[in-house]
């Protein structure tokens, strides 16, 4: 009898080795693009909806995470919107992207990371070309298999690969479903998250990387579930506060 929760374990396995082979150099560029940005006192903003969203979130204001990320979560791509489905329609809206964009406080020189599995969505596509004008370095996190089997939703006719400086592919499956179980019709099993999360926290390693060797301490949050942890990250936010756009 298959044992598919293993399957599903190694399948994962399997595709974050293939990012690591193939996304090395992309994963690289970004925490450079990255590390310069921090240098200069540019902005990092994160961007995805609804469950590619969840990168967002995992990136800002967490224990060993980077101080100077900053998630936009707009609430109406959220997945705590109700009824759920609203997301659906409303990342598909044209124009949406780049009113989300308008209300952030990104400028020149700063920095935008989108992640989106299918890159077809006009929400994602408006805010990599609204941030393209405004002079930001644009950079995607995509399912190459599937967005390249998929029709833009964008007046462009272009997805989210096609519009930024930088590309990192996820390696997934078309779909992001993974496995076919016997009995099934559709495939389950995902993968974006746990390789984007993946993904996305090797970069910050980088970047750390990156920024020792330009002789700058990276920014990095302790626990606030350690002794000590509450007043080190209220010092970090403190010194960092001209590229934190979280707090207000």
């Amino acid at each position: 009898m298959t044992d598919y929760m293993k399957r599903y374990v190694e399948h994962v396995h399997d595709i974050s080795e293939r990012v690591f082979d193939t996304q090395y150099d992309a994963m690289k560029q970004t925490a450079k693009v990255f590390a310069e940005a921090i240098k200069a006192k540019h902005t990092i903003y994160v961007f995805g909806a609804s469950h590619a969203g969840i990168l967002a979130e995992e990136l800002f204001y967490r224990t060993g995470g980077l101080a100077v990320i900053n998630p936009i979560l707009h609430p109406a791509l959220m997945l705590n919107t109700r009824p759920v489905t609203l997301t659906s329609q409303m990342e598909r809206l044209n124009g949406f992207g780049r009113e989300i964009f308008s209300s952030t406080a990104a400028k020149r020189g700063d920095v935008l990371l989108i992640h989106s599995v299918s890159g077809r969505n006009t929400v994602s596509v408006d805010m990599a070309l609204a941030a393209k004008e405004q002079g930001l370095t644009t950079i995607a996190i995509t399912n190459m298999t599937y967005s390249e089997a998929v029709s833009s939703r964008h007046p462009s006719g272009k997805n989210l690969y096609e519009v930024v400086d930088v590309v990192i592919d996820n390696c997934g499956d078309f779909e992001d479903s993974s496995l076919l179980l016997e009995g099934m019709d559709q495939k389950i099993g995902p993968t974006s998250t746990a390789i984007g999360a993946m993904i996305v926290n090797a970069i910050v390693i980088a970047t750390a990387e990156e920024l020792l060797k330009l002789g700058i301490v990276p920014p990095v949050f302790h626990s606030a579930n350690v002794d000590g942890g509450d007043e080190f990250n209220k010092k970090i936010l403190e010194e960092n506060k001209d590229n934190i756009h979280y707090m207000g």
